[in-house]
């Protein structure tokens, strides 16, 4: 009884959370949909600027469960601009709560409602939720030989002309760095060997058609592109060795302490558009990171060890900036459950928004 008690419990962390950030998803789509129609008639520029407002909510009640709910100390190395600036979010790739970062450095911005993605094209078919990331100016894209340079160039422009404020953040690795997956880490280091590049240990070898696409297109109107390295503390077994980072589920069960990011900060004009010498530079930040890593994970020095260079900061997520967002959210969606046309509203909603969402996704260019 007791066993099943903690089980109970443990489950619990992670399911009150899970249940109200996908259970006000119906309220935030009927909400943005109204504003969507309303808007047709707008020029683009009011659009986006209500729908990064719209966004800015939802996510910052995302942040109040990943952030304030778990108690997770987030640890900053480098100085984070205080003005919101266009730019490009470049980051190692691990786990699944990794686009959670991006958000904790956005909100720290006061730009959480300009993030939009470049996620991999199986993620379109999220109910509900891959349909309005490509609304709210996210970018699907295929991986090496199957990569739409048009589709990708396409959405690019559409956003920059209409003067989208952008948050752009791309992982280049373009899967996940798994310490477990022992087959991936070889290609991906035998990859490097033949095209003469360092061989990486705690990253894989970064892709560039996208990060390289997105710098050119967007080189006018960008102001930097932002260097992030992420390392989630409690990843190292009893004999020392690299384990995967928490899931979704493992982190809102409280089992990361702690994250140390990494923030370097390039000026757009520092950064090469000639391929080559962009792969080149691509290549190099991401020999940076694996350096740091190796220290963070593998260091005997123990001023090395489970921390980056330079000095650290703990920057705790001020409660004003979150529980507004999970109050305003949770009271448009409470009405909806309370009564039984709210209830159906609800599922229709679920329903009806993710088949205009998938016919959308096969029918549009």
């Amino acid at each position: 009884m007791l066993l099943s008690l903690v089980v109970h419990t443990y489950s619990l962390r992670y399911w009150f959370p899970a249940t109200i950030m996908l259970g006000t998803a119906p309220a935030y789509v009927l909400s943005w949909g109204i504003w969507r129609l309303l808007s047709t008639v707008l020029p683009a520029r009011f659009y986006h600027k209500l729908d990064d407002r719209l966004y800015c909510i939802y996510q910052s009640m995302v942040l109040f469960f990943f952030e304030n709910y778990t108690g997770v100390e987030i640890i900053i190395y480098g100085d984070i601009p205080k003005n919101k600036e266009n730019v490009i979010y470049l980051s190692n790739h691990q786990c699944t709560a990794d686009w959670i970062i991006a958000d904790m450095l956005a909100i720290r911005q006061s730009a959480i409602g300009h993030v939009r993605y470049v996620l991999k094209d199986g993620l379109k078919w999220l109910p509900l939720y891959g349909w309005y990331f490509s609304q709210h100016g996210g970018v699907f894209v295929k991986r090496s030989a199957k990569f739409n340079e048009k589709a990708m160039k396409r959405k690019l422009l559409s956003q920059t002309r209409c003067g989208a404020p952008m948050y752009l953040v791309i992982f280049p690795e373009g899967t996940r760095y798994n310490p477990e997956l022992k087959n991936v880490i070889t290609d991906s280091q035998k990859f490097a060997e033949r095209e003469g590049l360092a061989v990486l240990k705690h990253t894989l070898t970064p892709r560039v058609k996208a990060s390289h696409l997105a710098v050119d297109i967007m080189n006018d109107s960008l102001d930097a592109v932002y260097d992030v390295t992420v390392a989630y503390e409690g990843t190292l077994d009893n004999s020392g060795q690299r384990k995967p980072a928490p899931s979704m589920a493992e982190f809102l069960c409280k089992e990361c302490p702690r994250i140390h990011i990494h923030f370097d900060r390039v000026d757009i004009k520092g950064i090469p558009l000639e391929p080559e010498l962009f792969r080149r530079w691509m290549h190099n930040r991401f020999e940076m990171k694996d350096r740091m890593l190796t220290d963070f994970y593998e260091s005997e020095d123990p001023d090395k060890k489970c921390r980056f260079p330079g000095e650290g900061r703990v920057s705790p997520l001020n409660l004003s900036k979150s529980l507004p967002s999970a109050l305003i959210l949770g009271g448009l969606t409470l009405p909806m459950l309370l009564t039984e046309n709210g209830r159906k509203l609800y599922v229709r909603t679920w329903v009806y928004g993710t088949l205009l969402g998938w016919l959308w996704m096969n029918i549009s260019p």
